[in-house]
């Protein structure tokens, strides 16, 4: 592999300063959220400003050998599709990248110190807003990635790059696309996604696992017409208390441990790789956080909070229903409370199945006979990596020492990717590069996000060289 470093180095950040921080700071800037969020997100005009923003900059860098299209399909939110030809003459192979455009909402009551989730400003070298590190940033980067190779004369493989419009919303039109798009696709050898996350922002990360996740209404009913409080309590149970004993079903109160019927057995090699992701860690595991007063975390040893987060199903109450403010709080026996509850998977368990498992919890012998229902609407599982090929981890290991002078390290992942586990269905044989942005204090989905910019360099070098070892194999 002829890959010049230093010239990846500038190329980098030449690239990120003058090329990707202006048009990423305008994306940002668009209040574009996922279609589970933004019921009107097909006619308010914020997902079409933000795909043709994307676009226009894909065309305009003129790429040699590519097509780029924005792909639609009836009602469902629209994608970018990218293809960059092999100038490879012999055994080309094929990479899939990708990442996403859509936003979660926006929190904007939250944000500090004059930042805001729709304005970019960057501010000791992190460049802060909605969107920008999840993950806006991953179609610049890709394209920018490919662009370095194609600058330092290196025969690459054929790359396809795909950018959704609903990865926010558990992926729910991507499946179609990959369906209508199989034969341009084809199969890949390699699948980089920039959608994941970093443990500090002095090495290489890769994600070694991800959990699913599984959202759902739990709705609790006890009256039909609500009643004076003084009249109904201590005569008409608490649609509210029925609601905590409910909760108590799938998750103890005092411990937090979800039902044993969500856990699997943890393999020992990812114990293994915990053990090590929480040395290179410490306390930063739970020090990242901004904590209230007293409020402490739930163990202090790094290594139990990294299984917790990773590999161990967890609940949390998103959304309520039901209740009113406390300025409008007048002394009532309220008819229904509403929870949204979102629950996080062990990678290997089928989100599918966990559905079915937390109804029948949920539902089965309710309190008083109370009318209690619990609709899940939306579900991914989670995604294990396939063993690592030793070019691969070849790859890595040098990547990280060449551009970080630190070695790489596996971490497991307590979110979602829900297209990593579709793909690693499909193509079991391929090999993945999950990664990203999302490290300590960045805050995704929540206030004050940010992208460390010199990070977000060094790793378009090291997805580089990555590419260029790909590009090498026979």
């Amino acid at each position: 592999m002829s890959l010049d470093i230093k010239k990846v180095e500038d190329f980098s950040k030449q690239s990120w300063d003058q090329n990707i921080i202006p048009t990423l700071s305008k994306y940002i800037e668009i209040p574009n959220q996922s279609p589970l969020y933004d019921k009107e997100w097909a006619t308010n005009g914020y997902t079409e400003e933000a795909i043709q923003l994307l676009y226009k900059w894909v065309i305009a860098q003129n790429i040699a050998g590519s097509t780029c299209e924005i792909k639609t399909i009836g009602d469902l939110s629209p994608i970018i599709f990218i293809v960059i030809e092999a100038t490879k003459k012999t055994n080309a192979k094929n990479v899939l990248l990708y990442g996403h455009m859509d936003k979660q909402p926006p929190i904007t009551d939250q944000w500090t110190n004059g930042l805001h989730p729709y304005k970019a400003i960057i501010r000791d070298g992190k460049l802060y807003g909605r969107g920008g590190a999840d993950d806006g940033y991953s179609t610049f980067a890709s394209i920018e990635a490919i662009q370095c190779l194609k600058k330092q004369g290196i025969e690459h493989d054929r790359y396809v790059i795909i950018i959704e419009g609903s990865e926010e919303s558990g992926s729910i039109h991507l499946p179609a696309y990959i369906d209508q798009l199989a034969a341009e696709i084809q199969t890949p050898n390699l699948i980089i996604c920039l959608d994941s996350g970093c443990g500090n922002y002095d090495q290489l990360w890769v994600t070694a696992s991800l959990r699913g996740v599984m959202t759902g209404d739990l709705t609790v009913k006890v009256l039909d017409e609500a009643n004076h409080s003084g009249a109904a309590s201590g005569i008409v149970p608490s649609s509210f208390r029925i609601i905590r004993q409910l909760l108590s079903r799938l998750e103890d109160p005092e411990t937090g441990e979800v039902t044993s019927k969500l856990h699997v057995d943890i393999p020992s090699y990812r114990i293994d790789q915990t053990k090590l992701c929480a040395q290179v860690l410490g306390n930063i595991v739970f020090e990242e956080f901004a904590w209230n007063g007293q409020t402490q975390p739930i163990s202090k040893d790094p290594f139990q909070l990294l299984i917790n987060k990773t590999w161990k199903p967890t609940l949390c109450t998103t959304g309520v229903d039901g209740i009113p403010p406390i300025s409008n709080a007048g002394n009532v026996m309220r008819t229904s409370t509403t929870l949204k509850l979102s629950i996080r998977l062990p990678p290997s368990f089928d989100s599918k199945k966990a559905g079915d498992i937390v109804k029948e919890i949920l539902e089965t012998n309710p309190p008083y006979g109370s009318t209690v229902t619990f609709k899940c609407d939306k579900s991914a599982s989670g995604w294990d990596s396939p063993a690592i090929e030793p070019w691969l981890e070849k790859a890595l290991q040098e990547s990280s020492q060449q551009f970080f002078n630190k070695p790489h390290v596996y971490l497991g992942e307590g979110g979602t990717i829900p297209f990593m586990g579709m793909l690693g269905a499909k193509f079991p044989k391929a090999q993945f590069v999950i990664t990203g942005l999302l490290g300590p204090g960045s805050n995704a989905h929540g206030p004050n996000e940010f992208l460390d910019i010199e990070y977000a360099k060094k790793l378009t070098g090291a997805v580089v060289y990555i590419l260029a070892a790909h590009a090498a194999l026979n």
